[in-house]
This record gives C-alpha cells, structure tokens and sequence, in this order.
C-alpha cells in the first residue's frame, strides 16, 4: 500500500492543545463498523455501550518526565528527549538544537545548575546516543565508599518535563505532569501516553465494574516505535522498532476464557491491541499468554485481528503507524469518510483530543 492512502487534510485548529478539565468529558465517535453508521456521544456515555461480561484491556505504563532542556557552551539552547536506555546513564534520545557535543542539563527554573552534562554523539536524522555526566562525582576509594554512580533516571521527575509531542505548539506545564497520564498509570517506562486512556475517570472505571465489565492491564511503553515516522512510499517496507511489553496472568487467562466464551475483547488504544496481538503471533495461535517480550508488530490494512473484537482510540496523525493499525480494524475508506465527519462536526484531534469507539 502506498503512504498517500493514509493521508488526509486537517486544520491546525482541530489540533488539542490543552486537554480538557473534566477527561470524561471529552466527545465520542461511535462508529459501527458493519453497518458505518455514526453516533455522536461524551466519552463518559462509553458506559451505555459496554456490557457485563465484556473485558475491557488498559495499558498501564506510566510516562517518565524525559524531556531535558540545557544549554551548549556556546551559550546557544538544546532539548534531549530519551527514548530508550541502552545502558546505565546512557541513552537514545531526539535531539534539537545541537548535532554532537555537550550539552549542560538545565533544572527547572532554567537557570539553576545541576551538575549534569549530556555528551551528544549522532545516529540518524534527529536520533543520537547520549551519555550523561556527574560534576563532583567522587573519584578513588572516596567513590566506592560514597555507594554506585548517581543514575540520571533518579533525577528525571526533578529536572525533567513531560515529553508532549511536537504537534502541542506550547512549552510543558506543571499540569501536564498528571493531564499526560492516564489515572491508572503504574509501570514508568514511557516516553508517550497511551492516549486512548486519558479520557477515563476511577468514577467511569469503578461504573464500569458495577455493571459487570471485568477490567485487566498490560503494560508496554510507548517508545519511538509508536511515532516514529513512516517515510518510505511503500509501507509494507517499514520496520517497527521494538517495545517491551508485559501481560499478567490475569490477563492472559481473561482474554484466553473472553475469547473462548464468545465475550467482547475491548482493546483501550492501539499500544494495547499491539501487546495482545503481538503475544498471540509469537504463539502461533489466537490465545494470549502471560510473560514478557517486545512488540515490534506492523499492523496495516489486511491484517487478520486474532485477539480484539472492539477498538476505543483516538484520532491519530496522517501517515501514521496508529493510524494504519486503526485503518486495519475498520478499512481505511470508512475510515477516511469518519475522520471527515469528525472534523466536519468539531471533533478534536491527536493526544489531548476526542476519542473513538469502533464496535
């Protein structure tokens, strides 16, 4: 398939900024896929459509605060955003404002001095290796008896800001620090938020429980992977890059006795139906199992779901991985024709955005 298919025009004002007050709050698309029929909700009335016996699937990573600000010795500014540790103290990252060298790592207010230097060495395009740093680190016998080497991941939630994507044309707020995680967020790995979750309150879970929706989690951290993006023509050729997920027993047994009954398995986001998807394929099978692996599934158009019979997401970006994961659960024109119905009707778009439930 060719990349244009999955474009599409979109004003910048349909583009969320900020996310709203109440998250339930936020406007639904119900989109019945055999029929295509639209309906138009509030995410909180998400409860009208889910049934008792149904298990609804929640991605519980938590996004780590892995956005760096800093300043080269010239004086000029630079901004690291880690992605994905290598080693202790050094890591992936995006990088702007600088190509190779040091970076000296601002705290917040920016003025204050940490201590820590980032050494940048470039891989491709805007990723880079970066190696961080320690002034005062003690040398000698004073070093081992003042215990291990300091860890940038401790310092990250003091001097670090939440990685918002670039498409949010504003600087990271206080806010953004619980507004870009989801209220059941546990498992810090992420340099993204399963954004599908950021429209439920604990109030619309725990209403959900009462009328008889079993809830379960996996985790897998968004990385690059999810966003990184798609730049070839023909997109069969595009490789994802691999994510680490977890599923529970728990999990895995719900899914496994969900499908064997014939009940509804409601995927919350495409990070989720990826971690359940990619668990069945590498057990050449249509059943889940518990343990640990690493998500480096392409799901486009032609695509056979093996696991999930019922999709809640959000309104992804053109050309987009997620977007063409969503194409594959509903076909791409009837996907086309409900993203032209959500902006013609004022949904809004992308992270902070309005949601979907495709049934």
């Amino acid at each position: 398939m060719k990349l244009t298919e999955f474009d599409y025009p979109l004003s910048t004002d349909l583009i969320a900024q900020h996310p709203l007050q109440e998250r339930d709050s936020s406007r639904l698309l119900v989109l019945h896929r055999k029929t295509g029929d639209i309906e138009h909700r509030f995410f909180k009335d998400i409860v009208d459509y889910l049934n008792p016996g149904d298990l609804l699937i929640l991605n519980n990573t938590r996004v780590i605060p892995s956005r760096l600000s800093g300043t080269k010795p010239s004086g000029g500014k630079a901004e690291i955003t880690l992605l994905k540790e290598l080693d202790k103290n050094t890591w992936e990252g995006l990088v702007k404002g600088v190509n190779e060298g040091t970076v000296i790592i601002k705290g917040r207010p920016a003025c204050r001095q940490t201590g820590i230097r980032a050494n940048v060495t470039r891989l491709e395009r805007s990723l880079a290796k970066v190696v961080f740093e320690f002034a005062n680190k003690p040398a000698g016998r004073q070093a081992q008896s003042r215990g291990p080497e300091p860890d940038i991941r401790d310092r990250l939630r003091e001097i670090g800001e939440m990685p918002l994507p670039v498409y949010i044309k504003r600087e990271s707020a206080a806010t953004d620090k619980e507004a870009y995680q989801t209220v059941y967020a546990k498992e810090e790995g992420a340099v993204a938020a399963p954004t599908a979750g950021l429209h439920f309150t604990n109030t619309l879970l725990n209403a959900l429980r009462e009328k008889g929706v079993r809830i379960e989690t996996v985790t897998l951290h968004v990385g690059y992977g999810t966003f990184k993006p798609v730049v070839i023509e023909e997109i069969e050729d595009h490789k994802m890059d691999e994510e680490y997920y977890e599923i529970p027993e728990a999990t895995a047994s719900a899914v496994n006795s969900a499908r064997s009954d014939g009940r509804r398995v409601i995927a919350v986001g495409t990070t989720v139906t990826r971690t359940l998807e990619s668990s069945a394929i590498a057990g050449g099978s249509d059943k889940v199992t518990a343990g640990k692996g690493k998500a480096s599934i392409f799901i486009y158009p032609g695509y056979e779901f093996r696991i999930i019979n019922t999709l809640i997401t959000n309104f992804h970006l053109p050309k987009s991985t997620p977007m063409m994961l969503v194409s594959a659960f509903s076909g791409i024109n009837l996907l086309k024709t409900t993203y032209c119905e959500a902006k013609k009707t004022g949904y809004r778009f992308f992270s902070y955005g309005d949601a979907m439930l495709m049934i």
